[in-house]
């Protein structure tokens, strides 16, 4: 008896689907798929915020290494300072309350040297074209104080390439001063610098609207036109710190002055002329002084220098531009130097 075979017809083969493929029928099962999926991704955005910050702090804990063997080498040599010594202090570049050569830095490298036993004298090594009037007149009166107080303990500066403005100031301190025969010397004067960007302003259709609560809170304002009263007032500022300069240096270098018509014209000289108008007293070098004059031929340094975190915020504060911009600001409506 022979049987008959029949194909599947298609409305059969549409109730069977194919098991491995995945249908979501209802909104429920696609809702939990989606919030499955979103957690997944905010677990990993987790584990990579973590992972930076371990990073983060791993950086800092090394950094933090390195600042602490800094300071512990720096406090090995100090402690290791021979018994007696000729003690050096460098004052390098302008003259600035942010810079290297600040009075704070300066004034603490110097009662660091005058305070150790084994100081037999001190040399300050000068290499500056001036900078602040205070920052100046700071050192300029803490030298003579620690002179007055420590009277068996030179001081003596040392000049290689310049000593000129609020630099000679600072020298003029001192017990004597040694130059090269080219070194540059003098400068002895004030000057406040200034921008007018006014005809600029009418060229570029610019109006400036200040406001001032007292008719001189804007004295010397760039963006506005000169004012024949203030530049007056501002002139008789200048000549009153010009005194208070001049008067620094004839005090500290007294008779030894030859004093001449143009010495306090802000005019500069090499430094076998300064020798010949008495601005400075002789030729040397950081070594001669300590090995003739002093007579403590070992040279130790207490210049206090900028650590690996100072290094770095100044790097990152440089990367954003503000010190460009400040030092702008100053020099166009407040800041005055010598220099």
């Amino acid at each position: 008896m022979s049987q008959d075979v029949y194909p599947p017809s298609s409305s059969s083969a549409a109730a069977y689907p194919d098991a491995a493929r995945p249908v979501l029928a209802e909104p429920w099962e696609r809702e939990v798929l989606e919030k499955l999926v979103f957690a997944s991704l905010k677990e990993q955005r987790a584990r990579r915020r973590w992972t930076i910050f371990f990073r983060l702090l791993f950086i800092a804990i090394v950094l933090f290494i390195l600042f602490s063997m800094t300071d512990l080498f720096s406090r090995g040599s100090s402690a290791s300072v021979p018994e007696a010594h000729t003690a050096l202090v460098t004052l390098d570049g302008v003259i600035d309350a942010e810079g290297e050569a600040s009075a704070e830095k300066v004034v603490g490298a110097l009662q660091a040297a005058y305070e150790d036993a084994g100081t037999r004298g001190v040399i300050l090594r000068i290499n500056s074209p001036g900078g602040s009037p205070v920052q100046s007149g700071i050192i300029y009166d803490e030298i003579r104080r620690l002179r007055e107080l420590h009277a068996d303990k030179p001081l003596y500066v040392v000049v290689e390439e310049i000593c000129a403005s609020g630099g000679y100031y600072v020298a003029a301190a001192a017990d004597k001063i040694y130059v090269n025969r080219a070194s540059i010397v003098g400068s002895i004067g004030v000057i406040m610098e200034g921008f007018g960007f006014t005809g600029l302003m009418e060229k570029v259709g610019v109006d400036r609207r200040l406001v001032v609560s007292g008719e001189n809170k804007a004295l010397l304002d760039p963006f506005s036109p000169p004012n024949p009263a203030q530049q007056q007032y501002a002139s008789q500022l200048v000549g009153e710190i010009y005194q208070q300069f001049v008067t620094a240096v004839k005090t500290g270098r007294g008779d030894r002055l030859k004093e001449t018509p143009d010495m306090f014209t802000g005019l500069i000289w090499t430094g076998a002329k300064s020798v010949e108008l008495g601005l400075t007293d002789g030729l040397g070098t950081v070594e001669s002084v300590a090995r003739d004059v002093i007579k403590a031929e070992t040279v130790v340094d207490y210049t206090v220098k900028e650590n690996l975190a100072e290094r770095v915020a100044k790097r990152v504060g440089m990367s954003f531009g503000a010190g460009a911009v400040n030092a702008s600001l100053g020099a166009t409506q407040r800041g005055y130097s010598w220099r």
